[in-house]
């Protein structure tokens, strides 16, 4: 299995640039978990949403041009599609921006939940920030609860909007006091990994310097000053159990963000 997670800012954008194309001609993930798709599915192509190699899910802001989520899942029988889901009630209450979306499938008797999840920025007021907080926390309860009551095998990744620690971002100096890098939210990171939440990337590479968003405005890819803020987590005894190929496509274009893949062996 192949899971491809990209902050796309704008689907119908980058699919008319041809780069969304692109992407899945390239890697054919068996699942593609998109954010910030900014668009209702009733404004969509049919590329978007009648593909003949995927089921295609959305989850849309109210607010028109703003945020929202998608799943694509690959048409295979070998997968039986259980349900698509928004939002993480009755954790938090509805989820108008369009930033949690989750599918569940089995693989032979295993169960597993993909979720993928535009996290909130929380820049634009103290309120906002704090709703950011909040967020974070409801959602860490909800991946648990999946995880451990459910006791279905959780995968979730995307645009978290926080840089771990100081090899995550170009200037660490520079944003100690900005949002984004903020103790209190590095803080929540580290509350995850306790939790047995494994940050698959940097437990496979400790000491390895990589980015997926860059400052657009300020021209900040061609110079690679960069944030990693797009992840995928993992539990921790699923990660022991497996081998997982992750890797960051830098050369990817079209969005300020790059996606990133995640590539294992389901269990039979």
């Amino acid at each position: 299995m192949k899971i491809l997670c990209w902050n796309v800012n704008g689907i119908r954008a980058v699919e008319r640039k041809g780069e969304l194309q692109n992407l899945i001609a390239k890697h054919a993930p068996t699942i593609l978990l998109m954010q910030e798709t900014k668009g209702k599915k009733e404004q969509l192509s049919k590329y978007l949403t009648e593909n003949e190699s995927y089921h295609q899910y959305y989850h849309s802001a109210e607010k028109a041009g703003y945020s929202g989520t998608s799943i694509w899942f690959q048409k295979n029988d070998d997968y039986q599609i259980e349900q698509f889901k928004t939002g993480m009630l009755p954790h938090h209450e509805k989820d108008t921006e369009g930033r949690v979306a989750r599918i569940d499938f089995s693989y032979h008797q295993q169960k597993y939940s993909v979720l993928g999840i535009y996290f909130p920025n929380g820049g634009k007021s103290e309120e906002a920030f704090e709703g950011k907080l909040v967020f974070y926390q409801q959602f860490l309860e909800y991946v648990n609860e999946i995880q451990l009551r459910e006791q279905r095998q959780c995968i979730w990744a995307g645009d978290v909007n926080c840089a771990h620690n100081e090899i995550d971002l170009a200037r660490p100096k520079d944003n100690q006091n900005n949002i984004g890098f903020l103790p209190v939210e590095r803080a929540w990171l580290d509350q995850v990994i306790e939790e047995n939440w494994v940050d698959v990337f940097r437990e496979k590479y400790p000491e390895e310097v990589i980015y997926s968003w860059w400052n657009m405005q300020t021209r900040a890819r061609e110079r690679n000053v960069g944030w990693r803020i797009d992840y995928f987590f993992l539990y921790r005894d699923f990660f022991q159990k497996q081998k997982f190929k992750i890797a960051y496509h830098n050369e990817q274009i079209g969005s300020d963000h790059c996606p990133v893949s995640l590539e294992f062996d389901l269990e039979k």
